[in-house]
């Protein structure tokens, strides 16, 4: 599988809540090797899009697919090929970093030795000083990590991230953006929404603004060139005075 393989795609997709459109013919893709970031203000439909990925919104139209594999037909072999990372994490605090990768790796049936847990701990950047620490004094930043350390060691194509840097100090974002800079160039699939951005700008390939269930406006950073925030602040902001 090559880095410009599509890894994520909604077609048309529209979502209703008692009768309420939430989604409106939405439309998005991500190869892999790519990252996206999904603005929009609060009822936009950001966490919509992202259940509609994860199998939990069923689109009253249009269609949804993970690596090919269409979500309302396989579910759990679209699940297969992802990742989730939610704005809270959710990890054991009586476990250390170590423990909890193996609980949740026979969880999903996955292999794995000593040596492969500590090559996806490494990879995240997450000090070998704190593996054996339990999970209650770790901060947001190094929790996230330990997530997208399982996601490494499942070996799985896409990533997808809720407000991945809500609550995180400058310097923990900077790092959390670096990782996901190298999860890219290993040919990852990277999806957030997010809130923040000035963050989105920094990290993101491509920006989707959406408006009330719709994107509105999409931007890409070409030409080795990134975003022209005045631009992007514009934007963001007639989807959140939209919403």
């Amino acid at each position: 599988m090559t880095h410009s393989t599509l890894a994520l795609e909604a077609v048309g997709v529209t979502v209703a809540y008692g009768g309420n459109p939430v989604l409106r013919d939405l439309n998005v893709q991500v190869r892999r090797g790519e990252i996206y970031a999904l603005l929009g203000g609060n009822g936009a439909g950001k966490s919509t899009t992202l259940n509609a990925f994860l199998g939990f919104a069923r689109p009253d139209a249009g269609k949804v697919a993970v690596c090919g594999i269409d979500v309302g037909a396989d579910v759990l072999g679209a699940r297969a090929q992802l990742a989730y990372v939610p704005e809270n994490v959710a990890l054991y605090e009586h476990l250390d970093a170590r423990e909890n990768l193996e609980y949740f790796l026979r969880l999903a049936n996955t292999a794995w030795t000593d040596e492969s847990i500590g090559e996806a701990l490494r990879a995240v950047r997450l000090d070998e000083s704190a593996w054996k620490r339990r999970l209650g004094g770790y901060s947001k930043g190094m929790r996230q990590k330990v997530a997208i350390a399982l996601a490494v060691a499942r070996a799985v194509p896409v990533l997808l991230l809720d407000e991945p840097t809500s609550g995180l100090d400058p310097k923990a974002t900077s790092e959390f953006n670096a990782l996901l800079h190298k999860l890219r160039g290993d040919g990852a699939a990277i999806f957030m929404v997010t809130h923040d951005l000035l963050g989105a700008a920094d990290v993101a390939d491509r920006i989707g603004f959406l408006d009330r269930g719709h994107i509105g406006h999409e931007v890409a950073a070409g030409g080795g060139e990134r975003f022209d925030v005045r631009d992007l602040y514009r934007r963001y902001a007639g989807t959140r005075e939209a919403a």
